[in-house]
């Protein structure tokens, strides 16, 4: 299953990079590449950046999945929630193929408003990240990687299950505000949502320490 989806991935960053070039007789000189709060573009670039936004980004995720769990040090390894791992990634890559389809729909000439798009894929990807996290495991480089989750597996446990409930609530708040054109609410519900697991971790971290449970968390690794 790995290999095909890779394979669905390069034939995709193919695929991206051909709408690319064929669009680039179509696209203007500078484009938008950064928008604000309210969804209105407020950074542009040249156009040759929309290689870099599109298939760039979409091959550079490709090669941060396959090498990341070679870089991952011992105990912190990827391979402990391979499958969910490799979920994470597809997403991310998934929300790269998005966003150049969005900038290249735009550059074809259909009315499209862009940031609210941008948003609102931002908003789902984040609730459908939050169902993944209960299964993430003490890695560097994806989750709630707070000094109190990596000092101790039992609290990087209980945040991440926390961390999924907050993630998809704000995530899906985010979504609904997007839908009713309120563009510039939904960044807040996202802070809020990723913010209060970094609080949860320490104020958990906090309690073990208090009941001198942290030796048992980090020997044993269970949640509660």
């Amino acid at each position: 299953m790995t290999r095909k989806i890779f394979l669905l991935e390069i034939l995709l960053t193919a695929a991206a990079l051909a709408a690319t070039v064929i669009a680039w007789p179509h696209l203007p000189e500078t484009i938008p590449i950064h928008w604000n709060l309210h969804g209105r573009p407020d950074g542009y670039g040249p156009r040759w950046e929309i290689f870099l936004i599109g298939p760039g980004s979409m091959a550079a995720m490709m090669m941060l999945t396959w090498l990341l769990p070679w870089l991952s040090p011992r105990n912190f390894q990827v391979d402990a929630f391979r499958s969910t791992y490799r979920q994470v990634m597809l997403m991310l890559f998934s929300l790269s193929a998005y966003l150049c389809a969005v900038m290249l729909w735009s550059a074809f000439g259909h009315p499209i408003d862009e940031g609210r798009a941008i948003i609102g894929g931002a908003c789902l990807l984040i609730a459908l990240l939050g169902n993944l996290m209960g299964k993430v495991r003490r890695n560097f480089y994806i989750g709630v990687r707070t000094p109190w989750t990596l000092a101790n597996e039992r609290v990087w446990n209980a945040t991440h299950r926390f961390a999924g409930k907050t993630l998809v609530a704000g995530g899906l708040v985010g979504l609904v505000l997007v839908i009713f054109g309120l563009i510039s609410w939904p960044i807040y519900a996202l802070l809020a949502a990723a913010l209060a697991p970094v609080l949860y971790s320490l104020v958990y971290y906090k309690q073990l320490e208090r009941r001198g449970e942290l030796e048992d968390g980090l020997a044993n690794g269970k949640g509660e």
